[in-house]
């Protein structure tokens, strides 16, 4: 799974898989046998056609928020292996989900840039400070969380405020609009 700092879960990235007729498989449903719940999973390595799952073709890039690649990878199943799939090589795909995410950043908001700058610089000072003076990191960082719950509901309010004639959110976060939604509701909570 691939992700950033910025989107999280919300742009979650990973390998999809496609069968033959160009389709993507639902998830395969395994029965444990020990209780009514079936697990479920749609790792790409699930779809080699044992065990009645359907046998998938081609590898490409998918997203959380629905988003898929343009690319489709030849998936050669005798290059796998089925002990530790997970070192199979899907640069490919992690590139082309790469490229997606540059693509969400560029319709997001900016960030004006000497702030940008500032919050790399607290954040390389603050990892250094959390080794060689572990309180005075706590203390730094008790500030910035004020800081940040009164700025962020203050930021929320207003974001709320421009939406009012119902324009999305999302676009402007980089984020699917429910997830936008619930991190201005996780800034109004805040007291």
């Amino acid at each position: 799974m691939w992700q950033t700092v910025e989107f999280g879960g919300a742009h979650e990235g990973r390998p999809g898989v496609l069968l033959a007729d160009g389709t993507e498989p639902k998830p395969v449903y395994f029965d444990t046998g020990s209780s009514g719940h079936m697990h479920q999973s749609s790792d790409w390595w699930i779809y080699d056609g044992t065990l009645r799952a359907p046998l998938a073709t081609h590898l490409r890039a998918s997203c959380a928020c629905g988003w898929r690649g343009e690319s489709h990878y030849r998936l050669d199943w005798d290059q796998v292996d089925r002990r530790s799939p997970d070192l199979f090589d899907t640069t490919g795909l992690e590139e082309d989900w790469d490229q997606h995410i540059q693509d969400v950043e560029a319709r997001a908001t900016p960030l004006p840039e000497d702030l940008a700058t500032l919050i790399e610089q607290i954040e390389q000072r603050l990892g250094n400070l959390a080794g060689d003076a572990p309180l005075a990191a706590l203390r730094a960082i008790s500030r910035l969380e004020h800081i940040i719950t009164d700025a962020g509901r203050r930021a929320a309010f207003h974001a709320e405020a421009d939406a009012g004639d119902g324009s999305a959110i999302g676009p402007g976060l980089g984020l699917p609009e429910r997830e936008a939604r619930q991190r201005l509701l996780r800034y109004t909570l805040h007291h």
